[in-house]
């Protein structure tokens, strides 16, 4: 039962806006754009932005709310850079993060969440647009300096009582990859052995956006040990999932594991879902870039009669609209628990995105989000 501790050690435009809205135009969409365009700023600004946008008392109120890991997403250019403009400076946060795991009796999930050449040209591998990772040069062989640079400090034994996986890389999309699967499982094999290398601390992979059986005989018993998938489950990022109405988001939870959890040889984790039934977080398709929900996403006809209007701000949202929320919220922590072995929000705080926002959620007079502590199973799916 975990959070996301994203935005933070890889910036996104749609968590931290403030941070993007400082620049003139649409020409800062990334952390790549930002150290390239502004390289004397960037490292105050990022310097800034790391020392504020988690704290102590972040990891404490994830505690006490029944939480125990916190995934950290973090970019390889915070240990190695290959030709990029980006500003090294990030590395120590994972020990700081670590240290308030500990005081806290939270579990810590590293996730390399941007490899060299972007593995899916989205914002959150660090470069929007450009996916070129199986494609130029040695990245894949960089993004395995990365991982056994982790793996040596963080696979030691010494950090095994909180450090309970390394995930090899973040969403790598494997449609648009050169190579495609063949060069994901090729890297994943790779990665796992340099932290076997070091330890049996356990190894998540990203499905790749393969159904759940695809993994099947790859990375199993009796070649590999302690290796788990992870999923990513959100019903907002097509023209199909976001015309769905609230009771069919929840009736897609409730029927859909079977594409990612069932009859597969590994432990699944889901690593990533949110309470979102719409893309209208500011900038969450590309800084810049409009909504499907509202018509003004690229390719859509135009509008839909729908509007965003309050649904950033949960101190706006109407009796009917908490009351949907709760319900998908509570089918997903129904289903997750039921069906795989863990689950980890996207995400624990956001500047103005409510349906992805926990603290938000939790804090709500209504209890959006429940405690996680003695929470019992809903009746939702029944």
């Amino acid at each position: 039962m975990g959070v996301n501790i994203g935005g933070w050690l890889v910036l996104e435009p749609w968590i931290t806006p403030s941070i993007f809205q400082q620049f003139p135009g649409h020409t800062v969409v990334d952390e790549w754009t930002l150290c390239e365009i502004y390289p004397d700023q960037a490292p105050g600004i990022l310097k800034k932005h790391w020392d504020s946008w988690v704290s102590l008392a972040d990891f404490q109120k994830i505690a006490e709310n029944g939480f125990n890991l916190v995934r950290i997403p973090i970019g390889y250019w915070a240990y190695q850079k290959f030709d990029d403009p980006y500003i090294k400076g990030a590395a120590p946060y994972i020990d700081l993060a670590i240290g308030w795991a500990r005081q806290t009796g939270l579990k810590v999930l590293i996730d390399l969440h941007g490899g060299p050449g972007s593995q899916n040209g989205y914002d959150n591998s660090g470069h929007n647009g450009t996916i070129g990772w199986s494609a130029s040069g040695n990245s894949v062989a960089d993004t395995r300096v990365v991982i056994q640079q982790i793996a040596a400090q963080y696979a030691q034994p010494s950090y095994q009582d909180v450090v309970v996986g390394i995930e090899l890389l973040n969403e790598p999309l494997a449609s648009k990859l050169a190579g495609g699967t063949d060069a994901v499982v090729q890297y994943y094999k790779g990665g796992y052995g340099d932290v076997r290398n070091i330890s049996d601390t356990p190894v998540v992979v990203h499905d790749a956006f393969q159904q759940g059986t695809f993994w099947d005989g790859v990375l199993t018993t009796p070649d590999a040990q302690g290796v788990i998938i992870d999923h990513h489950e959100y019903q907002v990022f097509t023209e199909e999932l976001i015309a769905l109405s609230p009771e069919e988001h929840v009736l897609r939870v409730c029927t859909n594991s079977g594409t990612y959890a069932a009859n597969v040889n590994h432990w699944v984790i889901v690593g990533e879902w949110s309470a979102a039934m719409t893309d209208c977080a500011a900038a969450l398709n590309g800084y810049g870039v409009g909504s499907r929900w509202e018509g003004s996403y690229f390719g859509n006809k135009g509008a839909t009669g729908r509007s965003c209007g309050d649904i950033n701000f949960v101190e706006s949202w109407n009796l009917t609209i908490v009351e949907q929320t709760k319900r998908y919220i509570e089918a997903q922590l129904d289903v997750y628990t039921q069906q795989t072995k863990g689950f980890i929000f996207w995400n624990f705080k956001t500047e103005a995105s409510a349906e992805w926002d926990l603290f938000r959620l939790l804090d709500h007079p209504e209890k959006i989000f429940p405690n996680l502590k003695g929470r019992m199973m809903s009746s939702v799916c029944s």
